[in-house]
């Protein structure tokens, strides 16, 4: 594993923000505990016009996620209060919020792994801050496409992925983070038919598949907060002895 230190060289970027547009609604919290990285790294960002916050510590970060979301997270592998790939599995447990690590860890285990936890994308020290802002845009811009395309879909449900927020009829829905998963599943292919299996591997991080049973009482939960919305509808479809699919305009 590569030391960190405050030596190492960060090419500046100085590219424009698109069009003159403001990015100052889309936040990114920065995980670094090294000063020196996290300022140039905030630096470049606020000069891109993101809003940024920065957390010297991955705890710090985990409070700060129970009162509010932010659009993407910089997460340093090896923080001082503990590995970064266990701080993403915390950080999992509260939201789907899109995760970079920034690391000096550049052997290719460490990228796979943490690419395979869940990691929308790896980037190794030192890094160009004109790839880094590249990468962040990247992702964001993914994530935005996937809620574009989901929220042409169906004039019922519209997903949010940026804010990790689904409406229905116009009314937003209060999901926990496995509820979010799967409605968000199902409404990726309506009228499929998810089995059990499947919805558990999507919707939690470490699926225990002794578990299976519990998709059901999570669908419950969910029917129960659509019909307060729409009463009489049902867009969740029962495939007995098999799992489940849901009809958006039902």
């Amino acid at each position: 594993m590569l030391s960190k230190t405050t030596d190492w060289i960060i090419t500046a970027c100085h590219t424009p923000t698109r069009h003159g547009q403001t990015l100052e609604s889309t936040r990114i919290f920065i995980v670094e505990d090294e000063p020196s990285i996290a300022q140039t790294v905030q630096f470049a960002l606020q000069t891109e016009g993101f809003a940024t916050e920065h957390f010297p510590t991955g705890s710090a970060c985990l409070a700060a996620l129970s009162t509010g979301t932010p659009s993407l997270i910089l997460l340093d592998v090896g923080l001082a209060d503990g590995s970064g790939f266990e701080f993403f599995r915390r950080i999992r447990q509260i939201t789907d919020t899109p995760v970079i690590y920034m690391t000096a860890r550049d052997a290719e285990v460490d990228r796979v792994a943490g690419l395979e936890m869940g990691a929308d994308d790896y980037i190794v020290k030192p890094f160009s801050l004109r790839e880094l802002v590249a990468r962040v845009r990247v992702v964001l811009r993914r994530i935005e496409t996937a809620s574009v395309a989901t929220a042409g879909a169906s004039d019922v449900f519209r997903i949010d992925s940026v804010r990790r927020q689904i409406h229905y009829h116009a009314q937003p829905l209060d999901l926990t983070l496995h509820e979010y998963r799967l409605l968000e599943t199902l409404l990726s292919q309506p009228e499929r038919v998810f089995t059990r299996g499947q919805l558990l591997e999507r919707g939690w991080d470490d699926p225990d598949h002794r578990l299976e049973r519990t998709i059901d009482s999570h669908i419950k939960s969910l029917r129960n907060k659509l019909r307060r919305i729409e009463p009489q509808a049902d867009p969740i479809c029962t495939h007995r002895g098999v799992g489940y699919s849901l009809i958006p305009d039902a």
